[in-house]
């Protein structure tokens, strides 16, 4: 059974490739955060970072028409984000985005007291900084999996691994994670468990 977001992005493109092309706007708005926050997690500053989103879209949009539609669009979509990434040569140092508290949401959940608020972010923080230490096919893989909630086959799509590759990478990103919590002190290995 196909996934309800599938069946809508596929209508949404059929409609924009038979000249209701304002519909696209909707796709961007759908997309664009996640392929943003994709993007600052593997290292642009917040400006490339919205310069490559907005470059996505506009090669998305010159070349809907050759999308595969029994494919994922956010799949598609994540990979035209990245090989620009990878094109452009725009990496910069992940630690500084990531103590900025751009790869992961530090927001205030009700019923938190300040201490508790203050913890979490800090937490966040060294969790966030260990991500950036991570290498780049880790951190993407990881990144992908549970910023934007990509299952391993559209994960497999925009990197072009085969689904049990995404696993086998996953696994070792969060091996990897731990180990680093467990050397610095085990703050957020809870993190990790799920």
């Amino acid at each position: 059974m196909e996934n309800l977001s599938l069946i809508q992005d596929r209508a949404l493109i059929e409609d924009i490739l038979n000249g209701q092309k304002d519909k696209f706007a909707l796709l961007m708005h759908k997309y664009s955060a996640n392929i943003y926050g994709v993007l600052c997690g593997m290292g642009s500053g917040e400006q490339d970072a919205q310069d490559l989103t907005q470059e996505t879209f506009i090669q998305a949009y010159r070349k809907l028409a050759h999308h595969q539609r029994d494919r994922s669009f956010a799949a598609w979509l994540y990979r035209i984000a990245v090989n620009l990434l990878k094109e452009r040569g725009r990496r910069k140092n992940v630690r500084q985005k990531i103590a900025n508290g751009q790869l992961m949401d530090s927001e205030r959940m009700d019923g938190d007291t300040p201490e508790k608020h203050y913890l979490r972010k800090e937490r966040q923080a060294e969790l966030n900084q260990l991500i950036g230490q991570l290498p780049d096919d880790y951190r993407l893989v990881l990144l992908l999996r549970y910023t934007n909630e990509l299952s391993y086959e559209e994960i497999g799509e925009i990197t072009g691994l085969p689904p049990n590759k995404v696993r086998n990478c996953l696994y070792r990103a969060k091996q990897g994670l731990k180990k680093r919590m467990e050397a610095e002190g085990g703050g957020g290995i809870e993190m990790l468990q799920s």
